[in-house]
């Protein structure tokens, strides 16, 4: 089985634990200070944490920067599709 090719790339930078950049959202899904569950051009992934803030969102790049306490970056299915929310709206 041979991996679909995207032309976009999606890459996570967390530095100290603080801050988290995140390039590849294609929907974003629910968020508050524990939890921001969002859809990436690889699949599900939610980060978990205490205090997290969306601190900047470009809609054109699909990038998001995150500060808080982070404390999990977890990958779900690869193959989810989630139905687009009004915030989802804005990465099309």
């Amino acid at each position: 089985m041979q991996e679909k090719i995207t032309d976009k790339t999606h890459s996570i930078i967390i530095e100290n634990r603080r801050s988290l950049t995140i390039s590849g959202i294609t929907d974003v899904d629910s968020f508050d200070e524990k939890a921001i569950c969002l859809y990436t051009q690889l699949g599900e992934l939610t980060i978990q944490g205490r205090e997290l803030h969306i601190d900047a969102m470009s809609v054109e790049t699909g990038d998001m920067t995150v500060t808080g306490d982070i404390w999990a970056v977890v990958y779900g299915d690869k193959d989810r599709k989630s139905p687009l929310t009004a915030l989802g709206r804005l990465f099309r």
